[in-house]
């Protein structure tokens, strides 16, 4: 994932802090009543790595079965592979098959295709909108939220656009938008589109990325949150701003936040299961839960 990179030497010049919750999420908590269990997903953008076969996967497993595989150290998947192909209803049958051998809790959070959100820009999408959703229904209980990302020339003047879209959804459809283009995040146009989403009971995704920290704009329009991590290849950074993030989740927690998907990316994500174990290593510590951790090679257990 190349968006929000910035060179190395860099890196230590960018301010992580966490901003502050916004009046919309205090609003958004304040509504909401506490459910008995918080639900916690983690996971990764992709599971064919073949980095991983000799670190989370076996030697010499077959790239066809890399899911069999990713299913046992992860309970759910940004499913990226979407975004450039539509699903088949086979193929979405295929995977949750895969899913439902291992992991009667995973969760597959799908990405709209970009035909839809890129190339038809939400315009005239209707039919291509039907398809999406009729193949990803056959994930059944394994179908997290899906998530719309938008181009980064998406622009503000497009807001009407989006409204019209997000309201001819599915009602009970759980979505997250992706917000790119910098003039969504100036005052005007931020206040309109995430009261927009809160309206609408549509999320918004949160993306962590070193280069765009306006992303990190911790607008919650509903009480449940979608964050986009985006690390530095394992630098010191990494780590304190995973910190960081669970001491705010912790708190969210306690203010009303009903679920969580948080999803770990790297510009290399040959390294990702390793930010991945220390993520769900403090996740378990702060916020008491009971996440499986990925398993190591026995090789490479000293690493950790």
């Amino acid at each position: 994932m190349d968006f929000g990179r910035v060179a190395p030497e860099l890196i230590p010049q960018v301010d992580f802090t966490l901003p502050p919750d916004t009046s919309l999420t205090k609003a958004t908590f304040k509504k909401t009543k506490k459910v008995e269990k918080f639900e916690i997903y983690v996971g990764c953008a992709k599971w064919g790595r073949k980095e991983w076969v000799g670190m989370i996967y076996p030697e010499k497993t077959k790239e066809a079965n890399f899911l069999d595989e990713y299913v046992k150290h992860f309970n759910s998947i940004e499913l990226n592979a979407l975004f450039y192909k539509m699903p088949t209803v086979d193929q979405v049958v295929k995977w949750r098959e895969k899913a439902e051998k291992e992991r009667p809790d995973f969760k597959f959070c799908p990405k709209f295709t970009q035909s839809i959100s890129h190339i038809k820009r939400l315009q005239n999408a209707e039919e291509l909108t039907t398809i999406y959703l009729e193949s990803i229904s056959n994930f059944g209980k394994y179908l997290g939220p899906s998530f719309l990302q938008l181009s980064d020339s998406f622009e503000p003047k497009n807001f009407n656009i989006l409204q019209s879209y997000l309201e001819n959804l599915p009602k009970d459809f759980d979505v997250f938008v992706e917000l790119r283009h910098k003039d969504w995040f100036a005052d005007e146009a931020r206040k309109d589109v995430f009261q927009m989403l809160a309206k609408l009971n549509k999320g918004a995704v949160i993306t962590d990325a070193t280069g765009r920290r306006d992303c990190v704009h911790m607008e919650l329009p509903t009480p449940h949150a979608f964050i986009r991590f985006v690390g530095n290849g394992l630098h010191q950074t990494d780590y304190s701003r995973i910190d960081e993030w669970i001491t705010r989740l912790a708190r969210w927690e306690k203010e009303g936040l009903q679920s969580l998907y948080f999803f770990l990316h790297q510009h290399d994500e040959k390294d990702t299961p390793v930010l991945a174990d220390y993520t769900i290593k403090r996740m378990n510590e702060l916020l008491g839960t009971s996440l499986q951790l990925p398993k190591f090679l026995e090789k490479l257990q000293t690493l950790f």
